[in-house]
């Protein structure tokens, strides 16, 4: 059923893992998306094609843009407007995950960059939601289980998160009025590119004997839930914070 049918989603980060599964699954609910990627050419049309390919009676796009340029969030949301209409949905996932590395070691290039896209990126499609967003809007920013089962050697991705969670909470009591609904997902142990390049696999099998539902998640697994918050039946919710971690937290 095509919930979305009309809608204008924006997804940041959306030609890989989470973010691909998410754009393919609004487009499935009847969205128009627009989606961001910073390098993956070939990834993000991929991603596009795969939308096509499902016979979705939504739409994806593809924009690339780097999300640490100067107004590069505003721009992106921009371009939706242009080729769509004023965003109706933002979903905030592009994330920078850094190496892992002691604080002692952590330099400050490397902090400044992972806030310059989990962190300020969200604060300008939060402020720009703010001014344009139609009334009845959702927002959706991704963070992790790591801002409360923290672990070593993440201090810049799990500050940055932190971060990003009481940017969503205060942006929901400001626009509640207008029926915009603002929340957090938080995903556990998800089976991605990422997780994978800075865990190695005996990490990956004991986290997943600490979740109960023992396995990793899927990309499938978040897209639903955000689809949920992005659709009508999630009218209701609204500065949460859901943790789809399969119990881990």
């Amino acid at each position: 059923m095509a919930t979305l049918q009309g809608k204008t989603a924006v997804v940041t980060g959306g030609s890989r893992g989470i973010g691909r599964a998410v754009v393919e699954r609004l487009a499935r609910d009847g969205a128009r998306v627009v989606f961001n990627y910073a390098h993956d050419e070939t990834a993000a049309a991929e991603t596009v094609a795969a939308v096509e390919r499902s016979g979705a009676p939504g739409s994806a796009w593809g924009i690339r843009l780097d999300l640490t340029g100067p107004h590069a969030a505003e721009t992106l949301l921009d371009q939706a407007t242009q080729r769509h209409s004023t965003p109706d949905i933002i979903v905030n996932n592009a994330a920078l995950s850094p190496v892992p590395t002691p604080l002692a070691e952590t330099d400050d290039a490397t902090f400044e960059a992972t806030l310059a896209v989990n962190t300020t990126a969200v604060f300008h499609t939060l402020r720009h939601a703010a001014r344009h967003m139609p009334d009845g809007g959702r927002i959706i920013s991704v963070s992790t289980l790591n801002t409360v089962r923290p672990v070593p050697h993440i201090a810049p991705y799990a500050a940055s998160k932190a971060a990003l969670e009481l940017l969503t909470a205060v942006a929901a009591q400001e626009l509640g009025p207008r029926g915009i609904t603002v929340n957090t997902v938080s995903p556990g142990a998800t089976d991605t590119d990422m997780l994978r390049s800075a865990n190695p696999p005996e990490a990956l099998d004991h986290v997943t004997t600490l979740t109960p539902l023992r396995r990793l998640g899927t990309p499938a697994d978040i897209a639903d839930v955000i689809a949920f918050l992005a659709g009508p039946d999630g009218r209701w919710i609204t500065g949460q914070n859901i943790r789809a971690t399969g119990g881990l937290t």
